[in-house]
């Protein structure tokens, strides 16, 4: 009888979650009904999968409207009906077109019509009229009556109670961008739309009882079942599951050459046993699809990375899906793939965020859009977000909704409205608003998608699914990660540009070469990584400086350690201080110093705990991946948690340990494995690090040009601009003669790129670019004006920031010259002349320059100075401390003078908030802070500029930093100030 109920994936309507629907139909024996979202289905697999649970038989439908307005519901009889009306919906989603007011002929599939439409068709076998309960009256008299047989109940769902009610007008609301009091009786759902026993249904049909029976007949010809767990991806890769297994092994072993100088047994059994267990499991298209992917990526010239669990496969590095070699890194294959593990294994291919989009319309246009789709994800109802949507709709103003978020932590003082406002807020939170995209996840699957899911298009133009990454994995549906990272752009660019500027070749990939190499260690170990992949930020630099790292395995190990929950723990501190002195490496058993001797008796890696439960406590390999997925984050706290201790113990209590050295060693498991990371996922991108400190070493200044060109660093555009300077280049502003759309480099000459004029249009920078590049360089302004369309406005900008500097005039006189030259036009109209006529030159009184008009121009238009910041204060507020010399006064105070760079929130463990800051002094050197929270409530950060800093010199293996006890901001000098009035 309940045909018509909704979830909250009715996006800003539906007031309960899948499981809470499902409990309230089991408090009211409610044996079965149909999940009906409005144009959505993303709820449908979690209420299939669910349902048994609560002794419930699943239907499956759509609530198809447009709007607000319901068009007619449709119910799936069975899998084939739900992929037909998935298909129905996908087709207007896509399309963004209106529903009609007819249904298709659906083979498989039940439609009810509202009572309240006016049908002016005759109803097929399997459409219906639904009859809401507060149409019982209408009914009565209506010509349906006589049509009774074609009628059914329709118990539309959507409330518990009177407080779901109200969320759903909040929700409404929020979604019409209009006040609650405003808010239309028909952009609302009817206030009676609630779950209700079946006698209370008997009650209110008592007169047309064939409306209730018409209604359970209706649901009891659909049933729907669906098998979670096997995998439903694409079965074959060529045509036949055979041929795959052929293939593999072909490109497996023709890889081994390639790969490694000479063949062992180690290599040949890993292989073989790898081989084994992938066709086994049926991986064979699984693994196939990934070195397609990456072999068109080969072909095109496009860098990628292969990264995530993956790593450990020694198939996956001949098939060169991943270039981290799994033999000299010991790593195990059972932590990728083994016989207790159902879902396949874990790639993480990433590639230039210019490349990725051609590689996803190659996988798409490969499989087929029937086949294949972007992952959706849930874009949820957040708390500061909740509570201004909130304040807008009971109609606060500005001022109370902006201290909505500092009073939360005081609610008794809050009036009835804001206690409103918080307990709704509550209510909603972590709601889904909407569909957003996965990352990068992409499912390509054996059936066409649309028997799971209905699809819209986003932006983009490929189809995307309406549940998450969890939904598709209980399915069976195992997601390809496609990845995008700007890392990779920078490393291409760079290459390419050491090629034009340079006319050298570089082999990118010479990785055995570079983590030889002394100046890469040089680097590494001085921490001198601006720019470069993953090793860049402020923490991961100290740490680098702190452990002293030169080789590989250091920089694979710093990736694992850095780590939030390490760093808590303590452990990355232990760590340090073992790398540092052998003395501290203490083992609680010869067995763990054997096996833990390079990681100086720390779990650095989830390998490491297969390592210890395998060999340690005796667990297979395959029962040792078992508990380190039963410790991770994901199951802490269920039973295989409890599971994996009992089993670890019991394998220790076999091999005769004695209880005190079981429990210690189950300790370190523990506080580790939670927070611990893949060695595969580690080594992946210290290659790519690797890569990036070859070009820092050897070609700094085309590597910064590659990484001001592809932006998304850890740092804004301004410090690799600076980190250019501080590596000999000059840097030049726009320039209409030298400059191009990005940033370019003649020499060690830099002149930045027209995209950072914030201000310039793209099709004048790119016009100005095609004009000289045919008929060469501009020789004044008037000449430019000739030959390129700008308007004044555009003029003015280029004239500012010095683009018309080669003219020997000053910017002043430049703009004067565009009156002389354009007169009161807009615009230029570029024109060819016969004879060049001469601009009349008017003579113009002396006028003034000011050497700051400059940088303040440039932070107008660019964003930051191109002159050294510390010239635009009063020099006599610049102390003489330096970075450099920071370490002959540990211990004492100092004052400093530091150009703000950044700075990262944390809190204490009492929740108080904290900082540490990065700056660079007036040398250009970089500088860290700590702020405690008693400092960094009185002195916050103030963004971009100089500041006074005086704290207490400290040092932690070498590295100093400053705990600061007063932050000042510095205003600009007068002269500056000045200007800018």
């Amino acid at each position: 009888m309940y045909l018509n109920c909704h979830s909250f994936f009715s996006f800003h309507y539906g007031a309960m979650s899948v499981k809470t629907l499902l409990e309230t139909a089991q408090l009211l024996n409610i044996r079965k009904l149909a999940l009906t979202d409005i144009n959505n289905t993303s709820g449908c697999l979690e209420f299939i999968r669910q349902s048994s649970k609560f002794r419930i038989e699943p239907v499956v439908g759509i609530d198809f409207r447009n709007g607000i307005q319901q068009q007619f519901v449709g119910l799936a009889c069975n899998e084939e009906g739900f992929f037909e009306i998935n298909r129905y919906l996908s087709h207007f989603l896509e399309n963004e077109i209106p529903i009609p007011d007819r249904a298709p002929a659906f083979n498989h599939a039940m439609v009810v019509y509202p009572f309240s439409k006016k049908i002016n068709f005759n109803l097929r076998d399997n459409e219906w009229i639904g009859v809401r309960r507060d149409e019982i009256q209408k009914f009565k008299f209506s010509a349906w009556k006589n049509k009774s047989h074609k009628c059914v109940a329709m118990i539309t769902s959507t409330f518990r109670n009177k407080k779901d009610f109200n969320a759903h007008r909040l929700l409404r609301a929020m979604q019409q961008n209009t006040l609650l009091s405003k808010l239309s009786v028909n952009e609302q759902a009817n206030c009676n739309d609630l779950f209700v026993d079946e006698k209370s249904l008997l009650k209110i049909y008592e007169e047309f009882p064939i409306l209730l029976d018409n209604a359970q007949k209706l649901l009891n010809a659909c049933a729907i079942k669906i098998e979670f767990g096997k995998s439903k991806n694409k079965l074959k890769f060529t045509n036949s599951t055979s041929e795959d297994i052929e293939l593999l092994k072909k490109l497996s072993y023709a890889g081994i050459p390639e790969r490694y100088a000479g063949v062992n047994e180690e290599i040949e059994a890993r292989v073989a046993k790898e081989i084994e267990l992938i066709c086994k499991q049926g991986f064979c298209a699984y693994f196939l699809i990934n070195w397609d992917i990456v072999r068109l990526a080969r072909h095109k010239g496009f860098y990628y990375v292969g990264r995530g669990s993956g790593a450990n496969s020694i198939v996956a590095y001949l098939l060169k899906i991943t270039d981290v070699d799994p033999i000299e890194l010991d790593l195990y294959f059972e932590r990728f793939m083994n016989e207790f593990r159902v879902n396949p294994p874990d790639f993480d291919l990433d590639f230039s965020w210019k490349d990725r989009d051609e590689i996803i319309a190659y996988i798409f246009k490969k499989h087929g859009r029937q086949f294949t789709a972007q992952l959706g994800t849930y874009t949820t109802m957040q708390t500061k977000a909740v509570l201004r949507e909130l304040g807008k709709v009971f109609g606060l103003p500005k001022a109370e909704i902006d201290g909505l978020r500092e009073q939360l932590f005081n609610k008794s003082q809050a009036d009835s409205i804001t206690q409103l406002i918080y307990k709704y807020s509550e209510y909603i939170f972590d709601f889904p608003r909407h569909l957003g995209i996965h990352a990068g996840g992409i499912i390509i699957s054996e059936k066409p998608i649309h028997y799971y899911t209905a699809t819209s298009i986003p932006p983009k133009g490929f189809p995307l699914t309406q549940f998450s990454m969890l939904e598709a994995e209980d399915v069976g549906l195992y997601k390809f990660d496609i990845l995008s990272q700007r890392g990779l752009g920078h490393i291409k660019d760079a290459v390419q540009i050491v090629k034009k500027n340079q006319g050298i070749d570089i082999d990118i990939h010479a990785i055995p070469a570079f983590k030889k190499d002394p100046k890469i260690k040089y680097h590494l170990k001085n921490a001198k990584a601006i720019g470069c992949f993953y090793v860049e930020s402020p923490a991961m630099r100290m740490l680098l400086k702190k452990l002293e790292a030169e080789t590989y395995l250091d920089l694979v190990a710093a990736s694992s350690i850095i780590r939030p929950g390490v760093a808590q723990s303590g452990m990355m501190r232990e760590y340090i201080l073992r790398a540092r002195d052998p003395e501290r490496r203490n083992y609680i058993h010869p067995k763990m110093q054997e096996l833990m001797a390079e990681t100086y008796g720390i779990m650095v890696y989830q390998e490491d705990v297969i390592k210890v439960a395998h060999y340690f406590a005796g667990l297979t390999l395959a029962e040792a991946d078992v508990l380190r997925r039963g410790m991770s984050g994901k199951f802490r706290g269920r039973e295989e948690f409890q599971k994996a201790k009992e089993q670890f113990i019991a394998g220790c209590v076999a091999k005769g340990y004695p209880d005190a050295i079981t429990f210690e060693v189950w300790r370190q498991i523990e506080s580790f494995a939670g927070y611990s990371f893949s060695k595969g996922h580690s080594a992946s991108y210290a290659v790519e690090s690797y890569q990036s400190l070859y070009l820092k070493a050897y070609f700094p200044l085309e590597f910064m040009v590659g990484v001001i060109n592809n932006f998304g660093g850890f740092y804004k555009t301004e410090f690799y601009v600076h980190e250019a300077r501080m590596s000999g280049a000059t840097i030049h502003p726009p320039c209409v003669n030298n400059s191009e759309f990005l940033t370019c480099i003649y020499g060690s000459e830099i002149y930045l790129g027209f995209i950072h004029m914030a201000e310039l249009e793209q099709k004048t920078a790119q016009a100005i670019q095609e004009e000289r590049f045919t008929n060469g360089p501009f020789t004044d302004l008037a000449d430019f004006t000739k030959r390129v369309s700008i308007s004044v406005e555009q003029l003015r900008l280029l004239i500012r920031i010095g683009a018309f500097r080669f003219t020997g005039r000053t910017r002043k006189e430049l703009l004067w010259d565009i009156l002389s030259i354009l007169g009161n036009e807009k615009k230029s109209i570029p024109k060819k002349e016969l004879f060049e006529t001469p601009v009349k030159q008017f003579q113009l009184p002396q006028l003034t320059y000011d050497q700051f008009e400059d940088a303040l121009d440039q932070i107008a238009i660019l964003g930051f100075p191109i002159v050294s910041p510390f010239t635009l204060i009063n020099p006599e507020l610049l102390m003489p401390t330096l970075t450099h010399n920071l370490m002959q006064f540990v211990g004492q105070v100092v004052e400093i003078t530091g150009y703000y760079v950044c700075y990262k929130p944390t809190r204490t463990v009492k929740g108080d908030n904290m900082y540490f800051g990065t700056f660079i002094d007036q040398k250009g050197d970089f500088f860290d802070t700590v702020h405690f929270p008693p400092v960094a409530m009185k002195y916050p950060f103030k963004g971009s500029g100089c500041y006074h800093i005086q704290g207490k010199v400290t040092q932690e293996f070498g590295f100093p930093s400053i705990e600061v006890v007063v932050m000042q901001k510095i205003e600009l000098r007068k002269e500056v100030l000045a200007l800018q009035d």
